[in-house]
């Protein structure tokens, strides 16, 4: 019977939905198996000046978002610095309500060359970066319990050794491309140099300031250092709302995306 002596679990999380849906998972894994656990985020730069390690005998429950049907590509340098020490695994990835197209496997992928042996995986909804209606809300009560449900069928094959690794999941090798956002009149542009705007509403009280992932937002909360990767933390933190995109194909896509993919998606799991 395998057995594993704790339960880690990392996230990158700048509006907190994969990090509900990732502790969700390990603290029912950690109540049905009897083992503790522990969170470490890498969410913020301050959290990413070491790499991610895992002692030999953890269970590793890795979370990502999924950012344009991928891992996010500016995390892939620092996530290929992992090391498991040949821990179980589980890749867990959360998207907007459209799709999360071959992030899972990508992240999967990660793990087994960290040495982490993916044993299970899952992709979970959570309330869209761009909106606040897409997934509005999401990870739910029924998000979770079904979070719930899958660690203890994680438990369960586990303790028996039903597993197979790497666990077979949904996804495309080689990977496709980042999505490109779509124009009005059909053709796509890249937003990358697209930056939130700032409202007269703006107090400079630095929230915005403590949640960005990159460290990109300036003391003054109005100028920026370096790139903004739309992750929306400074937008849905902001507590005056103070902060908003007003690019015109953003604004397209994110009302594309919307109209498009208002059904509620439901979580996948493989074991």
């Amino acid at each position: 019977m395998t057995t594993c002596a704790r339960i880690i679990t990392a996230y990158f999380s700048p509006t907190n939905t994969t990090k509900t849906v990732c502790e969700t998972i390990a603290q029912e894994l950690s109540r049905t198996l009897g083992i503790p656990h522990e969170s470490r985020s890498f969410t913020l730069p301050g959290e990413r000046t070491e790499p991610l390690v895992f002692p030999e005998g953890s269970l590793v429950i890795l979370g990502m978002p999924v950012y344009a049907g991928r891992v996010p590509n500016f995390m892939l340098k620092y996530l290929a610095q992992t090391e498991g020490n040949g821990s179980m695994g589980v890749p867990i990835v959360v998207y907007g309500n459209r799709n999360y197209d071959d992030a899972l496997i990508e992240l999967r992928d990660i793990m087994e060359k960290a040495h982490i042996h993916t044993v299970a995986g899952g992709a979970f909804i959570g309330e869209h970066s761009f909106s606040r209606t897409l997934g509005q809300g999401r990870p739910d009560s029924q998000d979770l319990n079904k979070a719930r449900s899958f660690a203890q069928v994680v438990a369960s094959t586990i303790s028996n050794d039903r597993y197979r690794t790497p666990v077979p999941v949904k996804g495309n090798v080689p990977y496709r491309p980042y999505m490109v956002p779509q124009k009005a009149d059909g053709s796509h542009k890249t937003i990358t140099k697209v930056f939130p705007k700032v409202s007269d509403a703006c107090t400079n009280c630095g929230v915005c300031v403590s949640v960005c992932p990159l460290g990109s937002i300036a003391p003054d909360c109005h100028t920026y250092t370096t790139f903004c990767v739309k992750c929306c933390a400074c937008v849905k933190a902001c507590p005056v709302g103070a902060r908003y995109y007003d690019d015109e194909t953003y604004l397209f896509h994110k009302k594309q995306l919307e109209e498009t993919y208002a059904r509620r998606a439901e979580p996948e799991t493989f074991i």
